[in-house]
């Protein structure tokens, strides 16, 4: 993977997007369960987008948000 997260809200929706690459239609989707779906690479089943469903909602209820997955979190550039 390597490529920066970016984070995108559908306010229609209510969907937070956490994109690792761009979405593509191969991607397979697994629920992780509290309503946050997987979007998986085809060959690898590494995990590449998430979305989690109802996020204002979950940003009101003033609750600590887990999402189920590890993370190894890099700065993308290095600082001289």
């Amino acid at each position: 993977m390597g490529e920066k997260l970016s984070f995108t809200y559908d306010r229609e929706a209510d969907i937070l997007h956490i994109d690792n690459v761009k979405a593509y239609p191969e991607q397979e989707s697994e629920e992780l369960g509290d309503e946050v779906i997987a979007r998986l690479n085809p060959q690898t089943g590494e995990i590449e987008n998430l979305e989690v469903l109802f996020f204002s909602t979950r940003l009101l209820r003033n609750d600590l948000m887990e999402l189920p997955i590890r993370a190894s979190l890099q700065l993308a550039v290095k600082h001289s």
